[in-house]
C-alpha cells in the first residue's frame, strides 16, 4: 500500500482550507467597497476586456450559472452592462461601467497593502515558489482530468 490516497487528501483538504482562507481575505478587502469577494472576482475578470459569462467562468474556475447570476446582479447594480457579442449573437460580452471600475479602484490600496504583507510574510522567493507549486497542481489536475 502507498500513501498516495493520504496525498491526494492533503492537497485537497489543503487545497479547499486556502481557497478558505483567501474568499475571507476577498471579503474583508471588497466589503469597504460596497462589494462582495464574487462580485469582484467577475468584474476583476472583464477589467481588461469584455468577455462572455461562459469565458469568465472557464477563465475563473466557476460555473457559468454561478457566473450568469453574479453578472446579472452586477448589471442590476450598475457596475457592469452587456454589450453585443460579434462573434456569438446570444452570448453578449460583460464589461465593467465606470461605476465597476471606481468601485475596484476603492479596493486597490488594500489588496496591495495585502499583497505587501504575504510577501513580507514569505519573501520574495518564498512567494514565487508558493505559486509556481500552485501552478505546476493546476496543470497536473487539468491533465488528469482530459484524460478518459
Amino acid at each position: 500500500m502507498t500513501d498516495t490516497p493520504e496525498l491526494l487528501s492533503g492537497l485537497a483538504l489543503a487545497s479547499f482550507r486556502l481557497n478558505g482562507q483567501f474568499l475571507q481575505v476577498a471579503e474583508g478587502l471588497a466589503r469597504p467597497a460596497g462589494m462582495t469577494a464574487a462580485w469582484w472576482q467577475v468584474l476583476g475578470a472583464v477589467l481588461s476586456e469584455p468577455l462572455p459569462v461562459a469565458g469568465i467562468a472557464r477563465v475563473m474556475g466557476m460555473s457559468r450559472q454561478g457566473v450568469q447570476r453574479i453578472a446579472d446582479l452586477l448589471v442590476e447594480r450598475g457596475l457592469a452592462e452587456y454589450r453585443p457579442n460579434p462573434a456569438h449573437r446570444r452570448a453578449k460580452l460583460l464589461q465593467p461601467t465606470a461605476a465597476g471600475r471606481a468601485s475596484i479602484a476603492k479596493i486597490v490600496p488594500g489588496h496591495q497593502a495585502f499583497a505587501d504583507r504575504l510577501v513580507a510574510e514569505l519573501g520574495a522567493d518564498g512567494a514565487r515558489d508558493c505559486l509556481e507549486a500552485l501552478h505546476r497542481l493546476s496543470a497536473a489536475l487539468d491533465r488528469l482530468d482530459a484524460q478518459p
